[in-house]
Formats: structure tokens, C-alpha cells, sequence
């Protein structure tokens, strides 16, 4: 009895196309001779290519289920009844890195580099100047807009990606959407990347990209980022400014600062009251776990005085 190739495979008779591509893909890999080292890994290399090479040809898989492999090998008559037939013996060219080449179109399966003694890095196919050397693809990169709440607190961004998949028979590829889960720690600063590597389109001839999400500072209504620490800008009247007064601030935690400003207040004073900025992601002391508060002051002048007021003024500062 002569070799029964779906056996071969490991398939069924009924086998689909994506089913045998699968099978040969599944078992060349297993059995590639760099990758397997038993003695008998070759010789079943070549067996699995011969019979990938039948099974996916229509005519010479047309001719082997109706006549075996000897009919395949030796050829069958050529008549009305057998259309389908391949009417010259088929021998098999017996290069089975050929079929693998050709499956999988130059792509390295096994994503691994080999160290050569020669110093050259080698892909195992083709080595750097060889059809397997694959490029990965420049890294995709998105801004990822929070609030101070969400920085100051820490949050769970779900992120819902579309990207091209590869599909099981490694030839034919369609669109998936995926979620990346973003863990962001309190006090990330602004430009912190997040990477999820290789999650880019997938390609027969490329590593996919990695997809980078760069972390930026949503306008804020109250306050100001400036690394950890939070500047806010008060409004007060000229008088406040020379005589005091007290700023009521709401914090990124709903707390109310009542700070009272007792200095005359001139122009660029500062205010600065201490661990009441952004949590820190990385504190260097225990003792420090918070940026500072930097209250500036947007001081209004009045647009008219009296007579009277302007001679109170002459008298309390002239």
C-alpha cells in the first residue's frame, strides 16, 4: 500500500484547504531540521513537504484521491472519465526548504536570532542578507489625555484598538479590535510613555509595531502641572493685595485650603504652601509624597477713584 499523505499530515480525507495549510504549518515547524535535532527529523521534514506539495495542488490532489500514490507517481490514462487526472507520473523535487520558503514567504516563523562563531547574527534563514531577515515596523505612537483628578488619584484606561491579524493559514490576514488595559500610577508625570510591544498590524514579512501611548495634561480649569508641583492663580482686589486676605482653594481631592496671605502682595510674589501638589509616582523620601502648591496672584486694580478715597490713599502711603 503506497503512502497515504492526509496520514502524513495527520488530517482527514475530507480536509479543508485552511486545514491543510494548518497541518503542514503545524508539523514543518515542529519538525525543521534547526529547530529539531533527532535523527529522524529530516527525513520527516521532507515527508511532510512532499505531502503538502500533493494535498495543495487541485490536480495532483484530484488524482491521488482517486488513484493513490501510485497513480500519482506512475501517471493514469488520459480519457473522457478522468478530467481531473494528471496524466504524467509525479515526482516529488525533494527540496523540502523550497516548500517551507514558499509557505511562508520569507518570514522567519521561529522570531529567534542565532549567535554564528563568525560574530554575524543569523535569522536561520537566509541570515541578515537572506530572504528571513524581517524589519519591525517604526512604533505607533498616540497621545493619552488625562485630568489632574485622574493623575493625582491613578485610573484604568481601556483603549480599544483596531489592528490586522494574521490569520491561522499564515497567508491571509483580516481586522480585529483588541483592548490595551492602561494602569496609570498616581503622579505619572507628563511624556510618560506606555508601551504594549508588537501589538501593531501583523504582517508575513514584518514585526508588527509597538504601540506607544504618551501621557499629556488636560487643560485644567483651577490648576497648572509643573512636574509635581500644582500652581494655581488667585484673583483679588488691590486692597487685599496691600492690606491681606485670605485664598480659598478646592484641591484635586475636594479638601478646601483657606490660606491666608498676610505679605503685601507686589508683582511676581509668590506664594508657597508645602505638600499640597501632585502625589509623587517615585518619591526619593518618605517624608516627601507630595509636590508643593504655588499660589499666584492676578492683582485688579480699580478703574476710577473718588476724590475722597484717592485722598485716604495719599495719606495712608504718601
Amino acid at each position: 500500500m503506497g503512502v497515504d499523505y492526509y496520514n502524513v499530515l495527520d488530517i482527514t480525507h475530507s480536509a479543508s484547504n485552511d486545514e491543510i495549510k494548518r497541518a503542514y504549518r503545524k508539523l514543518a515547524l515542529k519538525y525543521h531540521p534547526e529547530r529539531n535535532k533527532e535523527s529522524g527529523a529530516p527525513e520527516r521534514f521532507t515527508q511532510i513537504a512532499e505531502a503538502y506539495d500533493v494535498l495543495s495542488d487541485g490536480k495532483k490532489k484530484a488524482v491521488f484521491d482517486q488513484f493513490g500514490e501510485e497513480g500519482l507517481k506512475k501517471g493514469v490514462p488520459h480519457g473522457d472519465d478522468h478530467t481531473e487526472a494528471w496524466t504524467h507520473g509525479y515526482t516529488f523535487h525533494g527540496d523540502a526548504f523550497k516548500v517551507f520558503s514558499e509557505f511562508f514567504g520569507g518570514e522567519n516563523p521561529f522570531s529567534e536570532w542565532y549567535d554564528r562563531r563568525d560574530g554575524e547574527l543569523d535569522m536561520g534563514f537566509g541570515g541578515l542578507h537572506g530572504r528571513g531577515r524581517r524589519q519591525q515596523d517604526s512604533p505607533i505612537e498616540r497621545d493619552l489625555y488625562l485630568t489632574l483628578e485622574e493623575i493625582y488619584h491613578g485610573c484604568i484606561k481601556k483603549m480599544k484598538i483596531s489592528r490586522r491579524v494574521m490569520n491561522e493559514d499564515g497567508h491571509t490576514s483580516s481586522i480585529r479590535d483588541k483592548i490595551l488595559t492602561i494602569t496609570v500610577k498616581p503622579g505619572w508625570k507628563s511624556g510618560t510613555k506606555i508601551t504594549f510591544a508588537k501589538e501593531g498590524d501583523q504582517g508575513p514579512n514584518t514585526i508588527p509595531a509597538d504601540i506607544v501611548f504618551i501621557l499629556k495634561d488636560k487643560p485644567h480649569t483651577r490648576f497648572e502641572r509643573v512636574q509635581n508641583d500644582l500652581i494655581y492663580t488667585a484673583t483679588i482686589q488691590l486692597g487685599e493685595a496691600l492690606t491681606g486676605c485670605n485664598v480659598k482653594i478646592q484641591t484635586l481631592d475636594n479638601r478646601e485650603l483657606n490660606i491666608p496671605i498676610n505679605e503685601i502682595i507686589t508683582h511676581g510674589y509668590q506664594k508657597k504652601v508645602l505638600n499640597e501638589g501632585m502625589k509623587m509616582s517615585n518619591p526619593k523620601d518618605s517624608s516627601k509624597l507630595y509636590g508643593d502648591l504655588y499660589i499666584k496672584f492676578n492683582i485688579v486694580f480699580p478703574q476710577s477713584l473718588t476724590p475722597e478715597k484717592k485722598q485716604l490713599i495719599k495719606a495712608a502711603l504718601l
